[in-house]
């Protein structure tokens, strides 16, 4: 299994204020936007990437970071095996990620997902 990307989550209940700064003024990409959710970053480098979100998706608590992995699988697995509690899935979601939630040794809620081909 590999980790693709990491994207930091920050949760908020208005969503367009983030806009101005991260968009208008610092010039990041719109790359995501649900409603919900609206990720900035820079489309020739999917690095760079920062998230604001109203929930999780799903009506579920927003995330405090997101990893994408190449392997979902092997990740829920090797999660299991190490004795971390899975509070949400694994599940397919609407909007074409495969993910679970799963709290990190600091509390952290972090959402582990692949994109679905």
């Amino acid at each position: 299994m590999k980790v693709k990307r990491i994207v930091t989550n920050i949760q908020t209940k208005d969503i367009e204020m983030a806009k101005k700064f991260y968009q208008d003024v610092l010039g990041l990409d719109l790359l995501m936007d649900h409603g919900w959710i609206a990720t900035y970053g820079s489309k020739d480098h999917m690095d760079i990437q920062i998230s604001f979100a109203s929930q999780g998706g799903s009506e579920t608590d927003t995330p405090d970071f997101s990893i994408e992995v190449d392997d979902i699988d092997e990740a829920y697995v090797r999660m299991k095996d190490a004795g971390f509690n899975i509070e949400y899935g694994p599940v397919d979601e609407p909007w074409g990620v495969r993910r679970f939630y799963v709290r990190d040794p600091y509390n952290n809620l972090v959402n582990i997902l692949t994109h679905r081909e």
